[in-house]
């Protein structure tokens, strides 16, 4: 599995977290600087970000990935299309909060978010 991480840096403790919550060893983690410039179109640098990604179309669609997202959402949404784009199906992501308490803030992995699937089930609630 590779983990591909657009946000802050994973400490050890939370990747053993993701470890014992996906049942698997993560073999390579991808850490994609994301820092955007509100000035231009959020669109293009996410393409931009995705070009950083040392993947070919066929790793794309055949990699099993789980995604640390950005911290900003409109970069966050555009990212899932331009994955789901290239991979056909969205990506399992982390879900982070925060530690009560903690000087400096810190963050514990509380569940990997299964989009997939959440996106498949939602299919239920359609009419029609």
């Amino acid at each position: 599995m590779l983990l591909l991480n657009f946000g802050h840096p994973l400490t050890d403790a939370q990747i053993a977290r993701i470890r014992e919550l996906v049942g698997r060893d993560i073999e390579r983690i991808l850490t994609v600087p994301t820092q955007f410039d509100h000035a231009r179109p959020f669109d293009e640098q996410v393409r931009g970000l995705l070009a950083t990604v040392p993947l070919t179309p066929e790793q794309w669609q055949t990699t099993p990935l789980l995604l640390n997202p950005p911290s900003l959402a409109p970069i966050t949404a555009i990212l899932l299309a331009e994955i789901h784009g290239r991979t056909g199906y969205f990506p399992a992501i982390l879900r982070l909060r925060p530690l009560a308490a903690t000087i400096p803030p810190q963050f514990e992995v509380a569940e990997i978010l299964h989009l997939q699937g959440i996106r498949d089930a939602a299919r239920a609630h359609r009419s029609g």
